[in-house]
């Protein structure tokens, strides 16, 4: 298996997770900036992983598997810490929503790809801007800090609910595109895979 640009990029934002966590909770004033820069530094090898693929034709089975499994784990290790140490009802609610979305949504590609239909569940526009504005969020509450004086955790509030909102929109757009293949094949009677 030849290991392409992209997928080192994906690879490299696989091992940040560990150092995130670490830095996090390190005991300096500093880590909040570090454990920020951690995530913002992943987040851009996400865009650029996918921009060198397409630029220069580098794309490969294992780095198309292996992109989304690597933002997966690195937005919801994120999302763990950051409600582990702001333990509220509505993050964990936010949370809950776009993690179990992201578990929901890759069953159904998976069942879809199983039937020939991955094309049917492609990313959509709203996925993409449900991506920029959970990064931003993301970024913020890990940041957590007031920033010349600007209450830069109360803006990765609302930023995450609205990204658990659209979280729900682009689950529900996925389930409509897959919808007809899904009750035509419940009309076949085709048992679920295991």
């Amino acid at each position: 298996m030849k290991l392409t640009i992209p997928t080192w990029l994906t690879l490299a934002r696989i091992a940040m997770i560990p150092v995130l966590v670490i830095v996090y909770y390190l005991d300096y004033r500093w880590t909040n900036i570090a454990a920020t820069v951690i995530f913002a530094f992943a987040s851009i090898t996400d865009w650029l992983d996918g921009w060198i693929a397409r630029r220069y034709q580098q794309y490969s089975v294992f780095g198309a598997f292996l992109d989304p499994v690597a933002d997966k784990l690195m937005v919801s290790t994120a999302l763990v810490i950051t409600v582990q140490h702001h333990h509220t009802v509505w993050m964990a609610l936010w949370a809950s929503v776009i993690i179990g979305r992201e578990i929901a949504v890759s069953a159904l590609r998976e069942w879809m790809a199983e039937l020939g239909q991955r094309a049917k569940v492609a990313v959509a526009t709203v996925g993409k801007v449900k991506t920029v504005v959970q990064m931003v969020a993301l970024g913020f509450l890990l940041y957590r800090e007031p920033l010349l004086g600007i209450p830069v955790f109360l803006f990765g509030e609302w930023l995450l609910a609205a990204a658990a909102i659209l979280t729900l929109w682009s689950g529900y757009e996925y389930v409509r595109a897959a919808w007809p293949v899904l009750r035509a094949q419940e009309t076949k009677g085709v048992d679920t895979p295991e």
